[in-house]
């Protein structure tokens, strides 16, 4: 079996270093604007936020999908 993953955007790219991208491109504030989650509006890190993403599959998805569409630009 193997671990490659050709069709996967997302592949070899970890939460940390998508979300460290985004935060970078867009700051805190702007992000929590685009996607409205309490980790990126209220004190927000990435600590607490991988933490929250971790746990939300709709958030992480949500997050995944707005890099996929930077990364396009």
């Amino acid at each position: 079996m193997s671990d490659k993953q050709p069709e996967n955007p997302l592949h070899g790219v970890t939460l940390e270093r998508l979300l460290e991208e985004l935060v970078a491109e867009y700051g805190w504030a702007e992000l929590g604007r685009i996607i409205d989650i309490r980790c990126f509006n209220n004190d927000p890190s990435i600590k607490s936020s991988l933490t929250f993403l971790r746990k939300t599959p709709w958030a992480r998805k949500q997050v995944e999908e707005l890099y996929l569409v930077k990364k396009e630009d």
